[in-house]
């Protein structure tokens, strides 16, 4: 029997985010579609007997869980430094940076090999936009990757790009990208959870974590411009770093408080509703390695508005409008008259709704999935 080890801490992370939905669902389909003889097994730091049970819930079929020791701060810290492996040998494949990554030799043992993900090269394009201590690991693991991993898993041809510019991985390098959890689908009381959530007829919706990079001040900044349209924002997203308060700046900008209602983490069912009935999905973000919420939007059909972040471009490829982010100043004003117009122009809108069922239909967790045992049979 092999066994692919698979790192899921970041599924139990204080603040999963985009990468622990990449965590969830690609391991969930690696479980599904593993060769006869092969089973995966997760490695997590050490966390309560609860967040043990909660994993194996979301990931049934995990044939086990490897527990290191140490909490998930301290195994982050003890990888950077290359002081802590994994007992015995084999095949593990990095859902992130946080990875074991030492020295090995495949040629003497074809099984044992190490794949890991960078999902973004964030810390060297927009380092002001993480904290000091995300951008020195971020930066030193990246240089482990560079040494000792034998692939590395990146979301887009963007960042396999921008990667190659920093480092020379050659023939090391995969383009695996994300999709639409199957979770994220319409429920049958669809109209329950748009009661109890009182939504407009229309609105405005964004999702993503709140933390600097996602340009979300610069998105209420637009709210507040002459030229936006007349309806309420609806931000969906646990709080990140960076103390972004989106209550202060709706006030700032003397916005009634009623324009702007951040909703916080939402159940999946409730995601599905948001993002069917929004007028606009509005993707602001300064930079990003591939936009989830974005396949996300486009899935339901409705209509992007996205900043001219290189990978975004990629992945909506044409189904949304894109608006540049050059100019700070004249962020605001342009995010405004793009969801202006996407909201009043019926025909824009309708042909955008389009476009993105078809440009969905270019992702599935499945084949990323697929993809995966095909890089580590290849190795």
């Amino acid at each position: 029997m092999m066994t692919l080890r698979v790192v899921v801490d970041q599924i139990l992370a204080p603040v999963p985010g985009g990468v622990g939905r990449y965590t969830e669902e690609l391991t969930r389909q690696i479980i599904a579609c593993a060769p006869r003889g092969c089973d995966v097994e997760g490695i997590v730091a050490a966390h309560p007997q609860e967040d043990y049970d909660r994993l194996e819930d979301k990931l049934p079929g995990l044939a086990s869980l490897y527990r290191s020791v140490l909490g998930r701060r301290e195994l982050s810290l003890a990888w950077q430094a290359g002081l802590l492996g994994l007992p015995g040998r084999g095949m593990v494949h990095g859902t992130s940076l946080m990875t074991p990554l030492y020295k090995h030799d495949r040629s003497l043992d074809p099984a044992t090999q190490t794949a890991v993900t960078i999902h973004d090269t964030v810390p060297w394009t927009h380092p002001e936009t993480l904290t000091a201590q995300g951008v020195r690991w971020h930066k030193a693991m990246t240089k482990r990757a560079f040494k000792f991993a034998d692939a590395v898993v990146v979301p887009t041809h963007t960042v396999a790009s921008e990667l190659s510019e920093r480092f020379d991985f050659g023939d090391r390098l995969r383009v695996i990208g994300g999709a639409v959890s199957p979770d994220v689908t319409l429920p049958d009381d669809a109209d329950a959870i748009a009661d109890t959530l009182a939504l407009p007829e229309k609105y405005a919706l964004s999702v993503g974590t709140l933390e600097p990079r996602k340009g979300l001040e610069p998105l209420i900044e637009a709210m507040a411009h002459p030229d936006a349209p007349d309806i309420p924002l609806l931000i969906v997203g646990s709080e990140g770093w960076g103390d972004v308060r989106i209550e202060e700046v709706v006030a700032r900008m003397g916005l009634a408080t009623d324009r702007v209602r951040v909703l916080g983490h939402v159940p999946d069912s409730t995601l599905a509703v948001l993002l069917q009935r929004a007028a606009v999905f509005v993707f602001p973000s300064l930079a990003e390695g591939f936009g989830l919420p974005i396949v996300e939007a486009l899935s339901f059909g409705t209509p992007v508005v996205h900043s001219d972040a290189p990978a975004l471009i990629e992945v909506a490829a044409g189904a949304g409008v894109v608006v540049a982010r050059d100019d700070r100043a004249g962020y605001p004003e342009r995010l405004a008259q793009a969801m202006y117009q996407v909201v009043n122009d019926v025909e824009l809108s309708t042909r955008l709704g389009v476009a993105g069922l078809d440009r969905a239909r270019a992702f599935s967790w499945r084949d990323s999935a697929e993809k995966v045992w095909q890089l580590h049979a290849d190795l």
